[in-house]
C-alpha cells in the first residue's frame, strides 16, 4: 500500500494561518516566504479531517481493526438496584 503525502493542491486542504498562495503552480507560504510544505509546517488542515501526522493523507489509507477481547481480570460484576433489579431478577450482572 503506497502512502500518499498531502498536497497544498488538494482542495480539502487549507493553511491554518490563512498564508497559502498560488504563483503559477507552485504553492507558497506567505507567512514564511517558502515553498508551502505540509510535512515541515505546523499549520496545515484538511476540511476533511484526514490528516495524519508526517503529513499522511488519510483519504487513501484503510484502518485496521482489531477485535480484542476483555481479559478476566478486567471484567467485574456490577451490583444493580431498585427498578433494574426487578426487571432483571439478578443482583451483579457482568
Amino acid at each position: 500500500m503506497s502512502e500518499s503525502i498531502c498536497s497544498p493542491n488538494c482542495s480539502k486542504f487549507r493553511c491554518g494561518k490563512n498564508a497559502l498562495q498560488f504563483r503559477g503552480r507552485t504553492a507558497w507560504c506567505s507567512w514564511s516566504e517558502e515553498q508551502c510544505d505540509p510535512i515541515n509546517c505546523n499549520y496545515p488542515i484538511c476540511l476533511a479531517r484526514r490528516l495524519l501526522p508526517k503529513g499522511r493523507c488519510g483519504e487513501n489509507i484503510k484502518r485496521k481493526t482489531v477485535e480484542k477481547e476483555p481479559e478476566e481480570e478486567d471484567v467485574q460484576p456490577v451490583k444493580i438496584r431498585g427498578k433494574t433489579y426487578r426487571k432483571i431478577g439478578e443482583k451483579e450482572i457482568f
